[in-house]
């Protein structure tokens, strides 16, 4: 009987530990759930950043091919024509 009695003491000890374990992992699980969200957000953060960028930057582009460089006159007229065809369909639009 007493052998009966440490081998259930010994299972109520691992299964203690097991819980212990279980705990300090679900601990852990959050923690770097937090981590990953924070992660996202800064990541979106810093693609809204990049999409300012992009944008400013084809703003200034095209700014200087209106001035007169001769670096995009190309694209500049590409898309003046791109902006009077878009126009004329909303032109078109709002005649019917």
């Amino acid at each position: 009987m007493g052998e009966l009695v440490e081998i259930v003491d010994s299972l109520e000890n691992k299964v203690s530990k097991l819980l212990h374990k279980l705990e300090l992992l679900h601990q852990s699980n959050t923690k770097l759930k937090d981590e990953l969200n924070l992660a996202k957000e800064e990541n979106q953060l810093k693609q809204n950043v990049v999409l300012e960028w992009e944008e400013k930057y084809n703003s200034l582009k095209m700014a200087n091919t209106m001035l007169g460089s001769n670096t995009n006159k190309t694209e500049a007229k590409l898309k003046i024509n791109t902006l009077i065809r878009e126009l004329d369909v909303c032109i078109a639009k709002l005649a019917d």
